[in-house]
């Protein structure tokens, strides 16, 4: 339920940026990519208010943080980032590959899995991508049968 709550209210935060920046479809500029980072500690202090979900909260600060210590907004590292973050970031990644964004490019999800294996270590917990990739292959090679 924990993970279901957090990959519900990851993105919260969103709504203290502008529109105009969300749904901008030219590359955005150092000071857009500014004000969109900001959406993770925006979602903490909006999920912190509810003292059920401290645990949450959590997750949303830390679901953009990379395994290799490079992402935002503290620049944890490995074990450092929450678990629930972790898979968090690996699902909304993937999710964001394969599904229709202002900003990119949609891709099929072999062309997904392949971006997460290349950012394994770097971007997303390699036990993670390894499991998901798994579970997702799994579903595809089922779909396909079906059809």
């Amino acid at each position: 339920l924990h993970l279901v709550i957090a990959a519900q209210l990851h993105d919260v935060g969103k709504i203290g940026i502008s529109d105009n920046i969300l749904d901008k479809k030219e590359m955005l500029t150092k000071q857009e990519k500014d004000q969109i980072r900001r959406h993770s500690r925006i979602g903490y202090e909006i999920v912190k208010l509810i003292p059920s979900l401290d645990e949450v909260a959590t997750d949303i600060l830390q679901h953009h943080e990379y395994y290799d210590g490079t992402g935002y907004p503290v620049g944890l590292k490995g074990e450092e980032i929450s678990l629930y973050a972790r898979i968090l970031n690996v699902i909304d990644s993937y999710d964001a590959m394969t599904n229709r964004r202002v900003y990119a490019k949609v891709k099929t999800p072999e062309a997904a899995i392949e971006e997460l294996r290349k950012k394994s270590s770097i971007q997303f917990d390699p036990h993670i991508v390894n499991v998901f990739v798994k579970v997702i292959e799994t579903d595809l090679k089922i779909g396909s049968e079906i059809a």
